[in-house]
């Protein structure tokens, strides 16, 4: 297994490009299958998750073609299976977003139920509640989801109890080519969210209210092709301003977009980072300073986004000041805070809130990645610390940050890749 070894102690420095969303681009991809004609989507991240939904429309006979610089062109009306198999399900839990998307357009769809990493239960049966409200018969047997329904999905009125992402676009995805209106309340309203709603309008679909909490969808009869680049990745570009400001640096983040990202930059702004914006542009500068330990509590958008929780974990590690963090989304969402205590972090948990008391440094250490965020506070960590740090199974970090030693590298830091 692939490892990084960090040599921290030393300030970031310089101009990066941000990648694609990869939550973005995962249900775009899927929104594909709803197309009777090729529908290209550009501006795709090169991470393991991205080519693993290509793999299963690949399997299940959709003709791609992919080119030089990661554009994809998908042509649904080639599919042959309408079948998501367990072994690539098993291994991402998005593979779920085919689902409502091939019911719409083919009648039925028979998905395995999804494996994924280990932050807390999303039970998928919104999901399947959702789209039997539409009128489909659904049955889970042997590990599978099977769905299908006669003639067209029926317009439907449905409530989620919770705000679940991948539920709302599944059912946004279903609703395009259903016969008659669907409501979803109580939906999720991320940007990811509203740019698979903007994806879908350029396909033809009529939807009104994506970005608030009630999305309306009218029924179109077809949806055609078009072309879409997905939006920056927001996630990214905040884990590239936290190592600026944990290291005391400067950096300047390109290609991507400040107002995907308030809360974030807020608490950075609390942090004494000096924070400059552009139409496509985020720069960050601590002047040499050190950051002031910030607190924070997570929730759903537009709040601060738990993707980024763990990141301030470990930017507050070395901060002036005690700050408390309280995770409200994921149950099992601290599993950084025992390997960042193995550097020398001063952190205390107290059910869902760490709190974290800022030390003069952090010493080097061996540490092992438990999830994708988690990983990526590891690499602040090895950053800030002074001697090596090796971050081990950073297959987790693959799979949501794009070439995250060469970027790093870019910026000065001290990191490269020991194959395993």
């Amino acid at each position: 297994m692939d490892k990084l070894l960090i040599g921290g102690s030393k300030p970031l420095n310089g101009d990066i490009r941000i990648s694609g969303a990869k939550n973005s681009a995962l249900p775009i991809l899927a929104a594909t299958l709803l197309a009777d004609e090729p529908v290209t989507i550009g501006n795709l991240p090169h991470l393991n998750d991205i080519t693993t939904m290509i793999e299963l429309l690949g399997r299940m006979g959709v003709e791609l073609m992919i080119d030089e610089k990661m554009c994809v062109e998908v042509h649904a009306n080639t599919i042959k299976h309408l079948t998501a198999p367990y072994e690539l399900v098993k291994t991402m839990r998005a593979s779920i977003l085919v689902l409502g998307p091939m019911l719409a357009h083919f009648g039925e769809a028979e998905v395995s139920l999804p494996g994924g990493c280990a932050i807390g239960s999303r039970p998928v049966d919104l999901h399947i509640r959702g789209l039997e409200a539409m009128g489909a018969d659904i049955l889970v047997e042997g590990g599978y989801i099977k769905a299908k329904t006669n003639g067209r999905l029926k317009g439907a009125h449905i409530y989620m109890d919770t705000v679940t992402v991948t539920g709302t676009e599944n059912l946004l995805m279903a609703a395009t080519l259903a016969d008659g209106k669907t409501v979803i309340e109580n939906a999720a309203r991320e940007p990811e969210v509203i740019d698979l709603a903007e994806c879908l309008i350029a396909m033809g679909a009529d939807i009104r209210g994506h970005g608030s909490s009630t999305i309306e969808i009218n029924g179109v009869p077809r949806l055609h092709g078009c072309r879409y680049n997905v939006l920056p990745d927001r996630v990214e570009t905040g884990t590239y301003l936290v190592a600026a400001a944990a290291t005391r640096g400067r950096v300047r983040v390109k290609d991507t977009r400040e107002d995907i990202l308030e809360a974030v930059l807020l608490k950075l702004d609390e942090a004494g980072a000096h924070i400059s914006t552009g139409p496509d542009w985020i720069e960050l500068d601590m002047k040499g300073a050190r950051p002031k330990a910030v607190s924070l509590r997570t929730a759903p958008y537009p709040a601060f986004p738990t993707d980024m929780q763990a990141q301030f974990v470990a930017m507050n590690t070395v901060a002036e000041g005690t700050g408390a963090i309280v995770e409200t989304v994921f149950e099992n969402r601290f599993m950084h805070v025992q390997e960042l205590r193995r550097m020398g972090a001063k952190i205390k948990l107290e059910g869902n809130t760490a709190i974290v008391e800022g030390v003069e440094s952090l010493t080097g250490a061996p540490v092992m990645a438990t999830d994708l965020r988690a990983s990526a506070s590891l690499v602040i960590a090895g950053l800030v610390a002074e001697g090596d740090t090796l971050v081990d199974r950073i297959y987790h970090i693959d799979r949501g940050y794009e070439c995250i030693e060469e970027k790093m590298q870019l910026l000065g830091a001290k990191i490269r890749r020991l194959p395993g």
